[in-house]
C-alpha cells in the first residue's frame, strides 16, 4: 500500500496493479504468481489463504525501509481510491492460473465502493475481457499486448473493448491516430525513461502506465497538461 500512496503523492493520476486471487477466494495485488522474489517462498498464491499471505513479509527485498509491508487486498486500494480522484487499472493477472469468476468477484468489488466510472479492467487474456463486459458493460476494459497487432482498433471493437494498453514498442504515432480516430485510446506500459515517455506523448497515446510517475508529472506539467 505504502507504494500506492507514495505514487499519488509523486503526481500520479491513476494506479496499475495485478489481481489474483486467494485459495479461499480473496482478491489480493501482487504481480507474480509464486512469492519467491517478493517473499523468498516458491508457493504459489493460489494455494495460500488470505490469513497464510497476510503473514507474508514482501517490503525488505525492495529496501530494508519497507520491511514489514504486506500484500494488499483489492479492497484495501479501492478504500484508497475513494480518497482521490484517481483512475484505477485492475489487470486480471489470469493467464497462467485460471482463477475462477475473477472477473464477477472484481466487478463486484468495484461495484461494492462506487467505483465503476473510475475503474479500468484490463487482462491478457481477452476471453476475460469480453466476459466482463458482458457482466458489466459500463465498466471500461483495455486490451493488453505485446506487440504486432493489426488493426487494432478494428480488434478492440470486435471484443468490446474500450482501450489498447499497449507494449511501448508497439506504438506508432500512425497508429496512435488511426485508433483515435475509431475512438479508441491507446495507454502504452511500461515506460519509466523520460525521453521515450515524451516520445510516446507526442505520437498521441492518451495514457502512460509507468514505475516513475513524478518523471511522467513534471513532463505534463512541462506541456502544459
Amino acid at each position: 500500500m505504502i507504494s500506492f500512496q507514495r505514487s499519488i503523492e509523486l503526481g500520479a493520476t491513476g494506479i496499475e496493479t495485478d489481481v489474483q486471487m486467494t485459495r479461499d477466494g480473496h482478491l489480493v495485488l501482487i504481480h507474480d504468481e509464486t512469492l519467491q522474489r517478493t517473499a523468498g517462498s516458491p508457493e504459489w498464491v493460489k494455494d495460500l489463504t488470505l490469513e497464510q499471505l497476510k503473514l507474508k513479509e514482501v517490503g525488505a527485498w525492495f529496501h530494508e525501509d519497507f520491511r514489514g509491508e504486506a500484500i494488499p487486498t483489492l479492497e484495501q486500494l479501492l478504500e484508497l481510491a475513494q480518497k482521490h480522484e484517481i483512475i484505477v487499472n485492475l489487470e486480471l493477472k489470469n493467464g497462467i492460473v485460471q482463477y475462477p469468476e475473477i472477473e464477477s468477484k472484481v466487478i463486484e468489488a468495484v461495484r461494492k465502493f462506487g467505483l465503476s466510472e473510475r475503474i479500468i479492467i484490463s487482462s491478457f487474456n481477452h476471453y476475460s475481457l469480453v466476459l466482463c463486459k458482458k457482466i458489466a458493460p459500463d465498466i471500461r476494459t483495455g486490451i493488453l499486448y505485446m506487440e504486432g497487432l493489426y488493426e487494432p482498433w478494428n480488434y478492440a471493437a470486435g471484443i468490446g473493448a474500450d482501450a489498447l494498453h499497449a507494449f511501448k514498442y508497439a506504438v506508432t504515432p500512425e497508429l496512435a491516430a488511426e485508433a483515435a480516430r475509431h475512438g479508441i485510446p491507446y495507454h502504452s506500459f511500461t515506460v519509466n525513461d523520460s525521453a521515450e515517455m515524451k516520445a510516446l506523448m507526442d505520437a498521441g497515446v492518451a495514457g502512460i502506465i509507468t514505475d516513475y510517475p513524478d518523471r511522467l508529472a513534471a513532463l505534463l506539467a512541462e506541456a502544459g497538461g
